[in-house]
């Protein structure tokens, strides 16, 4: 079995020098560093992962933390791939709990990570309040940024995409395009991003002098079923619309099916807007005008703050990070076009 020492004696270097290396210290030079690596890859030499965390008092792992109800649809997949593609690019490890279907099995999937060893923790919660997460962070020994969150208490601790103001904005680019009665399909009513996108919606008509009708709101649960029973709700309700919100592209997609079955074009009788950009939104006949989420800044964003946490520095706050409007085919102008 090849040993650390046998590596040194192969690069010719000390045993020191080689923990160096493979702890990833700055302070060794780039010519040292390969000399080992090239010994390490030709004698295939594995670091003793136990023994390396124990001498370092790292892991080189991050949890993350997500309830179950994401499980399904593009959103999750953009989500892991970018915390596992980032984490991997940091030279760790990737760890996933799951948060499973209420606030006590997400406080128990982040206990499961800390007492895994994790290095820090990322959190997406579904069922967690603000409040809970202010009061759990003081009780975890461990660094931890929750994701689409803005904590009150701790907001040094949370990274959250501005999703009133990026509804706001979508909504009001509708209102531009001559639209004026503007159906909006709702997320979850528990969810933060679909409270804040209903708000942002309400703020766009306030802002531009439109009333707020609910015979216009429509519940819906993320997903495309619950968009298509929503259209076809707002369709008996005999009102008179020319656009529709939905809180996501899965639930713009189920809308435009009900749409469809009912002899209706998009976007010649009905305009559709929605958000998340999902990969197949280009791809959707008609390609959906959608906002993009920053996924992957996000990530990014909580990643960084992570790491100076780790590094003993002190971090201040991040700003709501903006989305992007995508204009694509779904939408026309509406009967108030000018």
């Amino acid at each position: 079995m090849t040993t650390m020492l046998d590596v040194a004696k192969r690069a010719g270097v000390s045993k020191a020098t080689v923990s160096r290396v493979l702890a990833g210290h700055s302070y060794v030079s780039k010519t040292v560093r390969d000399r080992v690596m090239l010994a390490v890859d030709e004698m295939g030499y594995r670091p003793n992962l136990l023994a390396r965390n124990l001498a370092t008092n790292r892991s080189h792992s991050i949890g993350l933390m997500v309830p179950n109800t994401l499980y399904h649809g593009p959103f999750f997949t953009e989500l892991l791939f970018q915390a596992a593609t980032l984490t991997e690019q940091l030279g760790s490890q990737l760890v996933l709990a799951d948060g499973k279907h209420n606030a006590e099995q997400e406080r128990q999937a982040i206990n499961f990570l800390v007492d895994s060893c994790c290095d820090a923790v990322i959190i997406y919660p579904r069922y967690l309040s603000v409040e809970d997460i202010d009061a759990l962070i003081p009780t975890i020994s461990k660094p931890l940024i929750v994701l689409n969150r803005r904590l009150k208490k701790f907001p040094q601790y949370s990274v959250c995409a501005d999703h009133e103001n990026d509804t706001l904005n979508a909504v009001n680019h509708l209102i531009s395009k001559g639209h004026r009665e503007i159906a909006f399909i709702k997320g979850m009513g528990s969810s933060h991003t679909g409270q804040s996108r209903l708000r942002g919606y309400i703020s766009s008509l306030a802002g531009n002098g439109l009333e707020y009708d609910e015979n216009l709101i429509l519940e819906g649960c993320w997903t495309s079923e619950s968009g298509r029973r929503a259209a076809e709700e707002l369709l008996a309700r005999d009102v008179t619309f020319s656009a529709i919100v939905a809180s996501n592209d899965d639930m713009a997609i189920g809308a435009a099916c009900a749409l469809h079955a009912a002899g209706l074009r998009i976007p010649g009788d009905i305009s559709l807007l929605s958000f998340d950009d999902i990969p197949v939104a280009p791809f959707f006949i008609p390609s959906l005008t959608t906002v993009h989420v920053p996924m992957a800044e996000m990530v990014s964003s909580a990643l960084m703050q992570l790491s100076n946490m780790l590094d003993g520095e002190e971090v201040a706050p991040l700003s709501l990070m903006p989305g992007q409007l995508i204009i694509r085919d779904s939408i026309a102008d509406g009967p108030y076009a000018r």
